[in-house]
C-alpha cells in the first residue's frame, strides 16, 4: 500500500507528506523499492537494466549515465555491466535491484527482504549501502523475518503477527515490553503471549 502497488483498505498513509491514495504519482517518485522478487529482465544488460528503469522515472541525461556508472561501481557491478541479466546470480541481480531502486535517487526505500538466499560477500555490501543511504539522512523501511539484521539495520521496530501490530518502538524499549533481551526473544515473547491469549 505504501509503494502504491494496492490500494489502502481503510485509513490513511502519507509518503513525504504525500498520500498514498490520492497522490500516488508523486508517491512513487520519491520513493524506491525493492520486492522479494526483483523481477528483472534476462535479456537486458545490467546497464540496459538501468537505462530502462532511469528512462521510467524520467532521469535525464547525462545525469543517468553518471547515476548508473556509480551504483554498478558500488554494487561491484561494473565489470560486468555489458553483461545480461540472466548471467547473473541471485546475489548479483539482488545488488542491481537494489540499484534500480536507487536509480532516481530517492528520499525513501522500501525493502522486502533484500538479503534473503544472498551469498555472504553480496549480503554484507547491501547492508554497507543501506547504512550509507541512512547516513545522507533518507528513510528505509526494511520488511524481514531475520531478526538479526533488522537489529544490525533499524532504529525503530514493528513486530506483526497474524497481520495484526504486536509492538513498536525501539529495541531497549521492546526489550523492556517483553522482559528479555535481543530482538528475535522479543518476537518469540511476543508471539506466545498472542498464542496464550487466543488459547
Amino acid at each position: 500500500m505504501l509503494s502504491t502497488l494496492l490500494k489502502p483498505t481503510g485509513g490513511m498513509a502519507t509518503v513525504n507528506g504525500h498520500d498514498v491514495a490520492r497522490e500516488p504519482i508523486v508517491v512513487r517518485s520519491s520513493i524506491g523499492v525493492l520486492p522479494e522478487d526483483t523481477g528483472l529482465y534476462d535479456r537486458l544488460t545490467a546497464t540496459e537494466t538501468l537505462q530502462f528503469y532511469g528512462g521510467v522515472q524520467g532521469v535525464e541525461q547525462p545525469k543517468l549515465d553518471q547515476r548508473i556508472e556509480e551504483l554498478l561501481r558500488v554494487m561491484n557491478l561494473y565489470d560486468r555491466k555489458d553483461d545480461r541479466v540472466g548471467k547473473f546470480s541471485r546475489g548479483m541481480r539482488q545488488k542491481l535491484a537494489l540499484a534500480r531502486a536507487l536509480i532516481h535517487d530517492p528520499d525513501v526505500l522500501l525493502l522486502d527482504e533484500p538479503t534473503l538466499g544472498v551469498d555472504v560477500m553480496s549480503t554484507r555490501a547491501i547492508r554497507e549501502y543501506i547504512l550509507d543511504f541512512v547516513k545522507q539522512g533518507k528513510t528505509v523501511l526494511l520488511t524481514t523475518n531475520n531478526m538479526h539484521e533488522a537489529q544490525m539495520l533499524c532504529r525503530e521496530f514493528t513486530i506483526i503477527n497474524k497481520g495484526v501490530v504486536r509492538a513498536s518502538g525501539t529495541v531497549e524499549s521492546l526489550e523492556e515490553l517483553a522482559k528479555t533481551r535481543g530482538l528475535e526473544e522479543v518476537f518469540v515473547n511476543l508471539v506466545k503471549s498472542d498464542a496464550s491469549v487466543s488459547d
